[in-house]
């Protein structure tokens, strides 16, 4: 028997989420729709800048993980807080949401807690403007071989690609996982991190059990088109998922190509929906549903997060799946 059902590992980051119209994006210099990795200095200038601020915790696997929790497995999260006011923040809040924090905030040091300015347009695109601080110091040492090698399923945020030490963190923790019998895979993240770490991603996920991206983050990987990149990830890793704005997702396993529709809504707050797709689409895995069923489980999880600000759900996500005849 293993300890949980599902064990996360990335950036733990506090998010700061305020409404913004375009003309403030501009002036700010701020790239809409996209992740920034920003300095101290920077990320101080945007906090101050904001208005209306909501706080939340964060992270795009640590959102995930949140919505495995809200349905009900046993779940922990692998990342690395500051002994500050933020950082006592997330470890509660996550701890209250039923998900073990294995490492405890750190005291003493320099860096603060990670957050993400994330400014929230009128058409319910976010523009993420994240100061990592000491979440980018994750590494090899805060992966307890009890907690990675005690899992089922093992889910990796791309991210942590961009340090080296967090790279070496996210490699030994899919290798206990793995070697104690358990399933691992990875979320893409971004587009930018995977042309920043194509290489490395390639000879990832070759190892892995399942990856999850969205159709930007699959045609960077290949560098190709969407059709010839699925064809390609189909023929190296044993399951993918694709999400696709506005189109069908794509699940793809051996000789199974599933083609599960979207329902079109106008998002309040996109922030989290490919994070509350991947945490409905892996409760499908871990607890045996056919492709299409657990893509569809993805699917609502993902509606209800960007229904409302903030990247975690509201509300009770199996009674959702019920409502949708799912379980």
């Amino acid at each position: 028997m293993k300890t949980y059902q599902a064990v996360g590992i990335g950036n733990a980051i506090v998010d700061v989420i305020s409404p913004a119209d375009d003309s403030f994006l501009e002036l700010m210099g701020i790239d809409k729709g996209i992740m920034q990795l920003v300095e101290r200095e920077r990320g101080e200038l945007l906090y101050a800048a904001m208005q209306e601020r909501t706080q939340a915790p964060g992270g795009s696997v640590g959102n995930t993980i949140a919505g495995l929790g809200n349905l009900g497995l046993k779940t922990a999260f692998i990342g690395r807080v500051h002994d500050d006011a933020l950082g006592r923040f997330f470890e509660a809040t996550l701890i209250e949401s039923g998900t073990d924090f294995p490492n405890k905030p750190v005291a003493g040091g320099e860096l603060p807690t990670s957050r993400s300015m994330i400014f929230v347009s009128p058409d319910g695109e976010r523009s993420m403007n994240t100061y990592l601080g000491i979440s980018s110091e994750i590494g090899p040492d805060d992966v307890a071989d009890d907690v990675a090698g005690g899992t089922e399923i093992l889910f990796l945020e791309g991210y942590l690609y961009d340090k080296d030490k967090g790279k070496q963190a996210l490699e030994r923790a899919a290798r206990l996982c793995r070697a104690a019998g358990g399933q691992a895979g990875v979320s893409l993240s971004d587009p930018f991190c995977v042309d920043r770490h194509r290489d490395d991603f390639r000879r990832l996920v070759k190892g892995l059990d399942f990856v999850i991206g969205n159709e930007h983050e699959w045609a960077s990987l290949y560098q190709t088109d969407l059709s010839s990149a699925l064809e390609q990830a189909a023929q190296e890793i044993g399951l993918i998922a694709c999400t696709r704005s506005g189109h069908d997702v794509v699940i793809v396993r051996g000789d199974q190509d599933v083609r599960v529709p979207v329902r079109r809504i106008v998002p309040v707050d996109a922030t989290g929906a490919g994070d509350q797709f991947a945490a409905g689409f892996i409760y499908g895995l871990a607890t045996g549903q056919d492709l299409a069923t657990a893509g569809r489980m993805g699917i609502v999880a993902a509606a209800e997060v960007i229904s409302h600000f903030g990247a975690r759900p509201e509300v009770d996500l199996l009674a959702l799946f019920r409502q949708e005849g799912l379980i």
